[in-house]
């Protein structure tokens, strides 16, 4: 009985030691993984504006030589069931009211979806895509999927309406 007692306690005193090192290394990781949390809204911010000042870009290049987008689209590019100047002026207008909302964070997950649409379209449109650039729109996919999940934070209009709104309402 002596030695059932003896090794009770010594597993104990294991447990404790265990329970101690375990706080000595796990605690700080929380505290470090808390003060990362406030870094989320400047993350999703800048996921915002960079896919946003990348989309308007294309659309303001768009903009500036309508001739040569109706020519790309009617021979480069493959937009499948529509007609090619009806995909120019509807690619070309997302790429253009798309970015605003989603640099504003209106209604961000309807732009970051929108801006994910004429995204997944660019690349099937293309016939033949460089791997640099289609690893540019996974990128950019990748970024516009974390807002369509996560919304645009704590620094959009969408967090203001949802702080002013009531709470039964939500």
């Amino acid at each position: 009985m002596a030695e059932i007692s003896h090794l009770l306690t010594q597993f104990i005193k294991l447990g404790n030691t265990m329970t101690t090192l375990t706080q000595r290394f796990i605690a700080p990781y929380y505290q470090a993984s808390n003060l990362l949390n406030y870094l989320q809204p400047l993350a999703l911010l800048a996921a915002r504006l960079y896919v946003a000042w990348v989309f308007f870009a294309a659309g303001l290049t768009k903009l500036r030589d309508w001739d040569t987008t109706l020519f790309l689209f009617e021979e480069e590019y493959s937009v499948p069931v529509i007609p090619f100047e009806l995909a120019a002026y509807l690619g070309t207008a997302g790429e253009i009211i798309l970015p605003i909302i989603l640099v504003l964070g209106l209604a961000s997950r309807f732009g970051a979806l929108g801006l994910s649409f004429v995204n997944i379209i660019a690349v099937i449109s293309l016939v033949e895509i460089a791997p640099a650039a289609l690893y540019a729109h996974v990128i950019w996919g990748v970024l516009l999927m974390q807002v369509v999940v996560f919304g645009g934070g704590k620094l959009s209009v969408d967090h203001l309406f949802k702080k002013r709104l009531p709470t039964d309402s939500i």
